[in-house]
């Protein structure tokens, strides 16, 4: 980034700022090079300040929620992270509707619904990352899914915020219709009443389930790869031979063959080229192509790996 850019967010914006900012601190594997700048706005009009100093600048962008379902390749980020961490309120209503920012953690929101006695998101206990990236993702645990309470979703898109019908958002299973160049900054759900000491049961069952099964030896990125339409990723990297298998410090864990976890210097190029093997093999084994629920963002060293795209 040059100076002068750094000095114009400084004098509109009122957001902290990190140059060349490690992304290894900010994912759940704890690999891959730095960000040109990780800004994290202060408010709604901090952000759309900022995007529109990032788009004459010809700067790429992309949002941060939390780490997990991420892999930076080796060389970093060429462009800017938004960090949405300042988005972080929480809203109950009466009348069963809660209003949520993108930044807020998941878990943190669910902890809040048990207590009020708000049912329909128990199940996902645990799960790492933020309200935005729950609803990009769609997260899902046990029989629920976000999507299956979302009532509206605030969207930032040419610098303009407006709220979206779920019914417009395209959910399905681990995905929703936000495009490219869009911002999830909040949400509504429409949930239903229940007693609280029962779905703090739930929860708390769920929790440890998540705990118990995600002990996998060292740092991870949750499920790597998605279910196939009446399969489970796991068994079919288990079928091609990888459980318990690795490249550099890369390894499938024994425990859950759709996990892989990091070793002490472990690279994002490691990981990638691993993710590549599996798929390489399940579909030569089992004839199925898995599809990768993380993320690959980011430009490789010299000499990395660069097999996925971003």
């Amino acid at each position: 980034m040059s100076q002068a850019l750094l000095d114009e967010l400084a004098r509109r914006c009122r957001g902290e700022l990190l140059v060349n900012e490690p992304l290894s601190r900010h994912t759940t594997w704890r690999v891959g090079g730095p960000a040109a700048a990780l800004f994290r706005p202060a408010n709604h009009v901090d952000l759309v300040q900022a995007l529109r100093l990032f788009t004459a600048a010809a700067l790429p962008w992309l949002v941060l929620g939390g780490g997990s379902n991420l892999l930076v390749r080796d060389g970093g980020f060429p462009g800017v992270v938004i960090d949405l961490r300042h988005f972080n309120s929480i809203r109950v209503g009466g009348d069963g509707v809660v209003e949520a920012e993108a930044g807020v953690r998941l878990n943190a929101l669910i902890k809040q619904l048990v207590a009020s006695g708000l049912a329909g998101l128990e199940e996902l206990a645990g799960i790492p990352g933020t309200v935005g990236g729950a609803v990009v993702m769609n997260a899902g645990a046990g029989h629920q899914e976000f999507g299956g309470v979302v009532e509206e979703v605030e969207v930032l898109a040419a610098a303009t915020y407006s709220w979206r019908q779920a019914e417009a958002c395209g959910f399905a299973y681990r995905h929703a219709d936000v495009a490219p160049g869009e911002i999830v900054t909040a949400v509504r759900l429409r949930l239903a009443s229940a007693d609280p000491e029962l779905l703090a049961a739930v929860y708390a069952e769920r929790l440890e389930h998540r705990r118990q099964a995600h002990a996998v030896g060292g740092p991870s990125a949750g499920s790597v790869f998605k279910n196939p339409p009446g399969m489970r990723a796991w068994e079919l990297v288990q079928r091609s031979g990888w459980r318990g298998r690795g490249i550099g410090g890369a390894l499938v864990a024994e425990r859950h063959a759709n996990f892989i976890v990091t070793r002490d210097g472990a690279s994002a190029a490691d990981i990638e080229e691993l993710i590549a093997a599996i798929r390489r093999d399940v579909q030569q084994v089992t004839g199925v192509t898995l599809e990768p629920e993380i993320r690959i963002v980011g430009v490789p060293l010299p000499g990395g790996a660069a097999s996925e795209g971003a």
